[in-house]
């Protein structure tokens, strides 16, 4: 008896096993749109120099271009990544990093980006590339989020499209499943379901490409036909900027800042800041300053780096040494996985 009832029991258990193993639903996936998949890049100043031309020559057909981030800066490669890209053949979108921390920055920063596009012929939707979440709640990231599509395609006429990352996604509602997804998602064979959209009109599944034209690495992505833009024309103009109330932002001064660099990337004048400081000689200032900026613009990447452009003859070790930082901290915050090959006219990051 005791002999059956461990038996029955050991079978039990090797059920239950079976059950929990083999039982399990799948993890849903989301499909794209459409089967007709298209091979895609995006690019930003980060790429240096690009040779469009090669680039089209190796199968890309879409390229999105940073167009800048916040409000306050432009990337410096943008005009001629566009112009370069549309002469090579290339479909062009254009996208903007959000750094909106309420929804008035919101709308200023789509105007800013819709400012950016005026005049431009764009096939491809723009796009919202918010991703510098941190310290905002869901309720302020949807209504961030929010705020700048409408402005957006108020602006442009265009419906834009979302891109994020699955866990940044799963943080919006289903308010803006009728905006297409431009998912981004690495190593695996499908994009996980966000619970928001049905389908996926652009998927980025490498941060790691190689592509012919470009050195180093560049993102990779597929996009489907929902992704152009049914009649493009030039960009119209967005109109008045929306009102901002200004904020001050505390900025210690880097080697290698001049007043001019600090005033465009925080989007005022050498003479405002100038003013400000109480500084007699705009052309004389030191790192480790401290200044007050007035800006309309809360939080930018460009306050805490600077954006070194690589000379002939530079070697990483020597630009960490002129900058006081390590040939690994700046190998890693640039994605470079050989330190010994850099090039003249490549964009470092420096801290």
């Amino acid at each position: 008896m005791k002999k059956r009832v461990f038996s029955l029991f050991l079978s039990f258990i090797f059920m239950a096993a079976l059950i929990f193993s083999f039982g399990k639903p799948a993890q849903a996936a989301t499909p794209p749109d459409s089967r007709d998949l298209i091979p895609g890049i995006d690019v930003s100043q980060w790429q240096g120099y690009i040779n469009f031309d090669q680039v089209y020559r190796s199968g890309i057909r879409i390229v999105y271009i940073r167009a800048g981030e916040g409000m306050a800066y432009t990337d410096p490669f943008f005009e001629r990544n566009y112009t370069r890209a549309r002469a090579a053949g290339l479909n062009v979108g254009a996208y903007l990093y959000v750094t909106a921390r309420n929804e008035a920055q919101a709308r200023s920063q789509a105007h800013f980006f819709a400012s950016l596009m005026e005049g431009k012929t764009f096939q491809c939707r723009p796009a919202m590339d918010f991703e510098d979440l941190s310290g905002l709640s869901d309720a302020q990231i949807r209504a961030i989020a929010g705020a700048f599509l409408e402005s957006l395609e108020k602006y442009t006429g265009s419906r834009p499209v979302i891109y994020s990352d699955i866990s940044n996604a799963r943080r919006l509602d289903a308010s803006f499943a009728s905006y297409p997804w431009w998912a981004a998602q690495y190593d695996t064979n499908e994009v996980s379901d966000t619970g928001i959209w049905n389908s996926w009109t652009g998927w980025q599944y490498s941060d790691a490409g190689r592509i012919s034209g470009i050195n180093g690495n560049v993102d990779q992505n597929r996009f489907t036909p929902d992704i152009y833009i049914s009649s493009p024309a030039p960009g119209p103009s967005p109109g008045p900027a929306p009102e901002n109330p200004r904020i001050t932002v505390d900025y210690t001064i880097r080697p290698g800042d001049t007043l001019w660099s600090i005033a465009s990337r925080f989007h005022t004048t050498v003479a405002r800041i100038a003013a400000d400081n109480r500084i007699q000689d705009p052309n004389r200032i030191y790192a480790g300053e401290i200044l007050h900026i007035q800006t309309q613009n809360s939080r930018t990447d460009h306050a805490r780096y600077l954006y070194y452009t690589v000379r002939p003859g530079d070697t990483l070790s020597a630009i960490a040494a002129r900058y006081n930082t390590s040939t690994a901290r700046l190998a890693a915050l640039n994605h470079i996985t050989t330190p010994n090959l850099i090039y003249a006219g490549q964009v470092i990051k420096v801290p």
